[in-house]
């Protein structure tokens, strides 16, 4: 078994849900922060994950952030299973952007 720190950048051109992190196969992850970065304005942000085995996604942290701020919306861990994955959504694309920090626990050893 392999332990992998990993990050994952949110910059949007869209405001629809931008998959960000995709747990693989043969890994299971633990999301630990998911920080916000509004530099100006004011905008809704939604975290939501999509549960692979159900096909279905669950909203599991929104917030209204007016800016400029920085916020962490993951307010505990997130835990993602084999296929499971977590997106981002914001109500504007200017002026925001997002980092989700992680840990990948693979059942390789191999690099993740």
């Amino acid at each position: 078994m392999a332990n992998f720190y990993k990050n994952s950048f949110y910059d949007p051109s869209t405001t629809d849900a931008v998959t960000l992190y995709t747990a693989p196969t043969n890994a299971n992850a633990i999301v630990q922060n998911i920080q916000i970065t509004n530099q100006s304005g004011s905008k809704n942000v939604t975290a939501r994950v999509t549960d692979f085995s159900a096909s279905t996604s669950y909203i599991v942290a929104y917030a209204a952030v007016t800016g400029p701020t920085i916020c962490n919306i993951a307010k505990g861990p997130i835990i993602l299973e084999e296929s499971d994955s977590i997106s981002l959504e914001s109500t504007d694309t200017s002026a925001i952007s997002a980092t989700i920090a992680l840990l990948e626990i693979s059942r390789d050893d191999q690099n993740g």
